[in-house]
């Protein structure tokens, strides 16, 4: 599983200094575009009828899924080393990625996109043992939405003293965030607070992200520069921060929505998905 390389930083107006000539962030350089898998001869997936019974599983529920069907998933567990290997190599690791769980937790799910969008491999952990292993199918994993609804509905106090020093005008923008979600509507269109816009304070950031808490869903998408996706304790609530290839923010953002759009994809995506992986079979049949 990849890395999680990005710091949790903010920059926004308001927090440098004016100077006399304009000084752009350089914009993301580098877009992930799709590479197919390195393929095994077809001679080695000849014998392997686990894998590829796994592999036209995972084609049907893609069918499904590409047609607006609800995916499913596809255990991997009780694979031959053999056959898990095969797995992995026709799979592949895409651009986006993910972590479930607290740190210091002995149970943490981490969750990979294959190469193909909207197919995901999440392996689940106790300690450092393999406890569960499936592919699933879906714009998302069902899990993101599961955990960021349990952490939403548990115990968490919120800042209640005196403001910290050189906090702003975060209260009030805590005070929106907790009118929009009070007042969200399943299918509503997402409310975003721009805060990159906004004239905030390094302390503004701090004390909001304590006001609206910390889930335990961390996912990382690489399309296009790098994108930092983390539940928060409100319902329909998540922090989106996007970064450059120099790892400097460019836009930071609250969203009031079911799932942030940049953590799925998108219907046309499985389409593709299902004709990349039709023609990775049509190959490996050749066997």
């Amino acid at each position: 599983m990849k890395a999680f390389p990005i710091p949790v930083v903010a920059l926004g107006p308001g927090t440098q200094t004016e100077e006399e000539s304009l000084d752009y962030l350089p914009m993301p350089k580098d877009m992930d575009t799709y590479r197919a898998p390195l393929l095994p001869e077809p001679e080695e997936i000849a014998g392997r009828a686990k894998t590829r019974a796994v592999l036209a599983c995972v084609l049907e529920m893609l069918d499904l899924a590409a047609q607006g069907g609800p995916g499913g998933s596809v255990s991997l567990l009780d694979l031959p080393p053999e056959d898990r290997r095969l797995v992995n190599q026709v799979m592949g690791e895409g651009e986006a990625s993910a972590i479930v769980g607290e740190d210091g937790a002995a149970l943490q799910v981490r969750i990979q996109e294959s190469v193909f969008a909207g197919v995901w491999r999440i392996m689940s952990f106790h300690g450092d043992a393999l406890v569960d292993d499936a592919i699933e199918i879906g714009p998302v994993p069902a899990l993101l939405r599961a955990v960021a609804e349990e952490d939403s509905e548990s115990l968490y106090r919120p800042w209640q003293g005196p403001l910290p020093p050189n906090v702003q005008n975060a209260p009030l923008l805590v005070d929106e965030i907790r009118d929009q979600v009070a007042r969200w509507q399943p299918g509503q269109a997402p409310h975003v607070v721009n805060l990159t816009l906004l004239p905030v304070t390094p302390e503004d950031i701090g004390y909001l992200d304590h006001q609206l808490g910390t889930g335990r869903v961390l996912l990382l998408s690489r399309g296009y520069g790098n994108c930092r996706i983390s539940n928060t304790r409100l319902p329909h609530c998540w922090r989106v921060v996007y970064y450059n290839s120099m790892d400097k923010v460019i836009l930071n953002t609250v969203e009031v929505v079911d799932m942030p759009e940049v953590a799925m994809a998108a219907p046309e995506d499985l389409r593709d998905s299902h004709e990349r992986l039709s023609d990775v079979l049509g190959y490996l049949e050749q066997a």
